[in-house]
């Protein structure tokens, strides 16, 4: 099988992953794409095609809808716990690796958060992504990681490994640069990065994999180790066939990373999803709103093309001599010196365009149903804060579900991230207690009321809290400022209590 072969379920969501990105991208990549989703009219020629989408309009649903629950997601900053240093002391090696990689995760300047939103698009989006952590040792000497989008994850597989499913094969298409010998051009080329699980002490074979070890005999559990390989296609004149070259594909480097001298006992490639961090592909959460958006977008062609042939004035002529050279306009009249001569404009009469109105109302209301509450009209009755709740409740359990998805996911990524920096044993055996990353899943806009504000502070009075869950449900009700910490809020309150202007204390 080659290196480049795909997953069954790759190929059967090939074609639903396109449809996605041409409808987020917006109306350029929609009409772009051409006959593939808008037919042509039966006889159309081409340029009678092309003038058809240009006419019609894509009301773009399904990449506002993207975008507010983006930002839904990230009206609230998440929240993040990694190690940090002890109080008036300089900090650890471990806390300032971990705070340099939430300022700078992929070593190109995005911090953790702005990581977050990418991925969080990703899933929504196409339902599918995944992100490598790696080491990077020549110069820097620190973890790192990358994002790969559902496209990019073309093969994979997962089995049983001492009583746990792992993966065991995680197969990534790439681009690489390499510049000529001149040092003044380069070629971008296919490259294909191959993560492989196989037999510790089979890893120096390039084509060892997993299922040599699960067999392997031995009194206690076989070990395993994580190896990496880089296939590049590379030009017929640069191949190689001494390095193992497959067809047009070549192996130009195969490496096993360590950890501490050791390499790893697992792939460290986290699978995100809309509902869980598993290998298996899931539906796409626009997926009913993009078919709708699509649907809008058709009538809409249709539309506009019976308006473009009924709507413009077209004058008619009756008992006038062949092949007249008439003009149209305040400044010209026709005359004719035939008896009963006539002449007048059409009229469109009729339900028809009225009937593809009616059909496009209907598909933008389907759609705010589906999921855009930002598109559906806003009522003009008064509606308490519990209905509005319960009338977003659909909505905000599958924006719920995909951040508590990702929250859990994006935790797999500071674990592996945490445990490259320090001397674990792997990165399974860490908690919540050492690192956590949440997104927010409170979407409500409204604040918090002066009776719950009163209720927490009693239950703080009477011990059932502490001064720690008090601050942080002031913050999540909006009470404290974005940014402030609690020990920031301590600090005020101290300094107020201190103060000679005050007088309360």
């Amino acid at each position: 099988m080659a290196v480049n072969a795909t997953h069954p379920d790759y190929d059967a969501n090939a074609s639903t992953w396109l449809r996605a990105r041409d409808i987020l991208a917006g109306e350029d990549a929609v009409k772009a794409a051409g006959e593939r989703y808008l037919p042509k009219l039966d006889s159309q020629t081409d340029d009678e095609f092309k003038a058809y989408c240009n006419r019609a309009t894509f009301f773009n649903a399904a990449g506002r809808t993207l975008d507010g629950y983006s930002g839904l997601i990230f009206r609230r900053a998440p929240f993040v716990k990694i190690p940090e240093a002890p109080a008036g002391g300089a900090p650890s090696a471990l806390a300032s690796a971990l705070g340099n990689f939430v300022n700078d995760c992929d070593m190109l300047g995005t911090s953790l958060t702005g990581y977050a939103k990418d991925l969080v698009s990703e899933v929504i989006g196409v339902g599918r992504a995944g992100t490598l952590v790696d080491w990077e040792g020549d110069f820097e000497n620190r973890a790192y990681i990358a994002l790969y989008q559902a496209e990019q994850i073309i093969n994979w597989r997962v089995e049983r490994v001492n009583g746990r499913n792992l993966p065991t094969l995680v197969v990534l298409k790439e681009t690489a640069t390499i510049v000529s010998d001149d040092g003044f051009t380069s070629d971008i080329v296919p490259q294909i990065r191959v993560l492989k699980l196989i037999a510790s002490d089979k890893r120096t074979g390039p084509s060892a994999s997993v299922s040599s070890g699960l067999s392997h005999p031995s009194s206690g559990k076989p070990g395993f180790a994580y190896q990496v390989e880089i296939w590049q296609a590379l030009p017929s004149g640069q191949r190689d066939s001494k390095k193992g070259g497959t067809g047009e594909w070549t192996l130009i480097e195969t490496r096993t990373p360590l950890r501490l001298g050791k390499p790893l006992p697992l792939i460290p490639f986290v699978f995100h999803g809309p509902r869980n961090s598993m290998a298996a592909v899931d539906k796409l959460p626009l997926a009913d709103l993009i078919a709708v958006n699509l649907d809008h977008y058709r009538l809409d062609a249709d539309y506009k093309h019976g308006m473009h042939f009924t709507a413009l004035p077209t004058p008619w002529l009756s008992g006038f001599q062949k092949n007249p050279d008439l003009r149209i306009g305040s400044t010209a009249a026709w005359v004719t010196e035939n008896t009963g001569a006539t002449a007048g404009y059409l009229e469109f009469t009729g339900q028809g365009l009225t009937t593809l109105e009616r059909a496009m109302d209907r598909d933008e209301k389907l759609m705010a149903v589906l999921g855009s509450r930002l598109l559906e009209a806003q009522k003009r009755v008064g509606e308490t804060a519990q209905a509005i709740e319960l009338r977003q409740s659909g909505e905000n359990s599958v924006l719920a579900s995909v951040a508590t998805s990702l929250s859990e996911s994006l935790t797999q990524v500071l674990r592996w991230v945490y445990w490259w920096n320090s001397t674990e044993e792997n990165p399974e055996s860490l908690t919540d207690k050492v690192v956590v990353f949440s997104l927010n899943t409170d979407f409500t806009t409204a604040g918090m009321d002066s009776n719950a504000l009163h209720e927490i502070v009693a239950a703080w009075q009477a011990g059932a809290v502490s001064q720690e869950t008090m601050l942080e449900l002031f913050r999540r009700g909006e009470i404290l400022p974005d940014g402030r910490s609690n020990e920031d809020e301590l600090a005020l309150i101290k300094s107020v209590r201190n103060s000679p202007l005050n007088t309360d204390y």
